[in-house]
């Protein structure tokens, strides 16, 4: 391992590390498979936030925005 590899993983770490835990905490929040997002949440970045935005984050919004209607 390089000294550049090194520094690449230390700073990508963090964002890991933080990414899992706020989809950790928020899916339990929701009730939405928090140690599924949590794990998939630490093996890569950005694309599990995103897919958490898609098909959580909005179908939760849209459920609680439509319950406030009625």
């Amino acid at each position: 391992m390089t000294t550049q590899d090194l520094w690449i993983l230390l700073i990508i770490l963090p964002f890991t590390f933080t990414q899992s835990i706020f989809l950790f905490i928020d899916a339990k929040k929701k009730g939405s498979y928090p140690w599924f997002w949590g794990i998939w949440g630490l093996i890569q970045i950005p694309l599990p936030t995103l897919f958490y935005l898609l098909f959580v984050v909005l179908p939760y919004r849209r459920k609680q925005k439509g319950g406030n209607n009625k």
